[in-house]
């Protein structure tokens, strides 16, 4: 029997940081997980679809090209013309940082939730 695989989706779109001064950064996500903003494996993310809890992304800052892998552990972001929510270790890595955000493309690398 041959396995159906969803091809790769991907969107272009701002991500943003959260997780340092806005408490929740060890708090419970709606994966069931530990929301730790400084974890740097993997580097965690939230989307705003439960169906996308558990699928890997890789997400590109178009600025400078820097990328990360990421599990899809929370909901959000819940701000208009956002589709990612980076932990501070992720936007550290994306050179966005500090910044708090930044344009970039998400693809999911999962079909299915891992």
């Amino acid at each position: 029997m041959a396995a159906c695989v969803a091809p790769a989706r991907a969107e272009v779109c701002v991500a943003s940081q959260f997780g340092v001064g806005d408490g929740y950064h060890g708090r419970r996500t709606a994966s069931g997980r530990i929301f730790d903003t400084y974890a740097t494996n993997p580097c965690a993310i939230a989307r705003p679809s439960r169906g996308d809890l558990g699928r890997r992304f890789r997400f590109t800052n178009l600025k400078n090209g820097a990328s990360i892998e990421a599990l899809s552990a929370d909901l959000g972001p819940f701000v208009a013309g956002r589709c990612v929510d980076l932990g501070r270790a992720g936007a550290d890595a994306l050179g966005i940082g500090g910044l708090g955000r930044g344009e970039g493309r998400a693809r999911s690398l999962s079909s299915s939730r891992e």
